[in-house]
């Protein structure tokens, strides 16, 4: 079983759309699911990240959550921009994305970029 160096989780919970609590399933997560994993391709990180879809992260009022391991970043996301943009400065090159970081979340003081094979 392969050890990953980046384990990518996104909410794809799925709620009723009147309830208050937000759904990220409703805000197009499967699609962002989807594109986390076509970049990971894209990038030929195979075997070296792994985007998971995950349950409820309960941040969904926040929009489409996402939290990328092993460091514990806490991001929300909207767009596949967004999506590519974690890939290429997080992921790739141990950079956190402040724009997309969620709030009240701790952040590491610094990344390690990924050691391609």
């Amino acid at each position: 079983m392969p050890s990953f160096q980046r384990h990518i989780f996104i909410c794809t919970n799925q709620r009723p759309k009147d309830d208050p609590r937000g759904c990220c399933a409703n805000l197009g997560s499967e699609k962002l699911h989807a594109h986390f994993k076509s970049e990971t391709k894209r990038l030929n990180l195979k075997g070296v990240v792994r985007a998971n879809k995950a349950g409820c992260l309960d941040h969904c009022d926040l929009g489409p959550s996402v939290v990328v391991y092993p460091e514990g970043v806490w991001y929300w996301i909207g767009t596949e921009d967004d999506v590519t943009e974690i890939m290429e400065r997080h992921v790739l090159n141990g950079e956190i994305v402040t724009r997309l970081l969620m709030p009240d979340h701790p952040v590491p003081e610094q990344l390690v970029p990924l050691k391609k094979p």
